[in-house]
């Protein structure tokens, strides 16, 4: 599962998306995952309850991920 997605080439500037993370006023981001085609894909979340992708950065901008990992 991914916690974290940094988007960017320099990772000290990159735009960083986090599981749980406040966007657009109503919305959290609910989820990211990796696409079938090596794409990741964020997902959001309305107060409502209603969940949508958001966001989708294709394989050929550099991100580095994070995953939750548990001991």
């Amino acid at each position: 599962m991914i916690r974290k997605v940094s988007i960017g080439n320099d990772y000290k500037s990159s735009m960083n998306y986090v599981v749980g993370q406040s966007v657009l006023k109503y919305y959290i981001i609910y989820l990211i995952k990796k696409g079938d085609d090596g794409s990741i894909e964020i997902f959001v979340k309305h107060n409502n309850g209603e969940i949508f992708l958001w966001k989708s950065v294709s394989v050929t901008m550099p991100f580095s991920v994070e995953y939750n990992i548990s001991f």
